[in-house]
């Protein structure tokens, strides 16, 4: 099946197709999104309505659906980037399936990917490809009209892991800011100190690292943080300390993205430091555990205004999940009660 080349306007690119005399075009970011869309629409043209009228379905590949499903729905979703690397890596992840039709699987299949991949992966990875593959085929079935059902619906997932409770420690916080090279008063340069600076701001407003480098000039108020967008698709305003204050002091003020890195580089960052610092067991996320932790020892704040702070619409989860005080703690509050 020859693809014709895509042609580049501006800043964009265009790919045309034709079948049985009739030309179908579309506009895409990059000539490799046209190419993937020009072959699956040519796959769909010539699967033949012939065989669809006698009810033989024809062979569509689970690979291709889910580069459709990219193009179509998922690059425009949140997690556009997790959907993005699990299906660059479907040969890895799922290889005795990527290349199976959707009309033919079985939950054997899924039974049998999932006892494979739970050898290779933590429980919380593979319920969340689980999660994602089951969105395509609903996407399938749904948008697509080619499904009656979705498989991965039948087969159950391992129960999800105990919540991580770890904490960072001053010393641990100090190892890690010597690995990143910063000392923590200067105006942060480098990818690294960068890193360092997003870290200790998280532990100051409890913000997960994607709305620390989504923050822009603008949503820097006296008192607060405005977070125009967040995780659970709702704006939200993060009160700043004095430490917080001081920390963004410290940035640029002639440019408008505050912490000028994306995730990848920060990510890498990250995990070299904590290697180098041999912290390996801490996440940058713990920072929010840690955050979340500070802010009811120190300031006593009430669950339903903590809420409002970290945007968690499930109190459960704030406090069986994020909470994470130790005994010397509880002991403290507990006695502190009675004075």
């Amino acid at each position: 099946m020859k693809i014709p080349k895509p042609i580049q306007r501006g800043s964009s690119w265009r790919i045309t197709v034709t079948h049985d005399k009739q030309r179908y075009s579309v506009t895409r970011d990059t000539a490799k999104e046209c190419e993937q869309w020009a072959a699956l629409k040519l796959l769909e043209l010539k699967t033949g309505k012939a065989e669809l009228e006698k009810g033989i379905k024809p062979a569509f590949p689970f690979r291709q659906l889910c580069e459709k499903y990219y193009q179509e729905h998922g690059r425009h979703t949140r997690s556009s980037r997790t959907i993005k690397v699990k299906i660059a890596n479907l040969d890895r992840i799922a290889p005795d399936i990527a290349d199976k039709s959707i009309h033919d699987f079985k939950p054997n299949d899924i039974v049998m990917w999932r006892n494979k991949r739970k050898k290779e992966v933590k429980i919380g990875t593979l319920r969340n490809e689980h999660a994602i593959f089951s969105a395509i085929f609903t996407y399938a079935m749904k948008e697509l009209f080619l499904l009656e059902s979705n498989v991965w619906h039948t087969v159950p997932m391992p129960s999800k892991e105990k919540p991580r409770n770890q904490r960072i420690t001053q010393e641990q916080q100090d190892a890690l800011l010597e690995a990143l090279e910063w000392d923590g008063v200067t105006t942060p340069i480098t990818s690294k100190q960068y890193v360092a600076w997003a870290f200790l701001f998280a532990l100051e407003t409890a913000m997960r690292q994607g709305e620390i480098l989504s923050m822009r000039k603008q949503d820097i108020k006296e008192t607060f943080v405005h977070l125009p967008m967040t995780k659970n698709g709702e704006s939200r305003n993060v009160p700043l300390s004095k430490e917080a204050k001081r920390l963004l002091s410290l940035l640029p003020s002639d440019s408008d993205q505050l912490v000028p890195l994306d995730k990848n580089v920060a990510s890498t960052a990250w995990i070299r430091a904590k290697t180098k610092a041999n912290l390996t067991e801490i996440n940058f996320h713990d920072s929010r555990h840690e955050a979340i932790t500070r802010m009811v020892k120190v300031r006593k704040l009430p669950v339903e205004v903590l809420a409002k702070i970290t945007g968690h619409k499930t109190i459960g989860i704030l406090i069986n999940t994020y909470y994470n005080p130790d005994a010397h703690d509880l002991v403290e509050m507990f006695n502190g009660s009675e004075s």
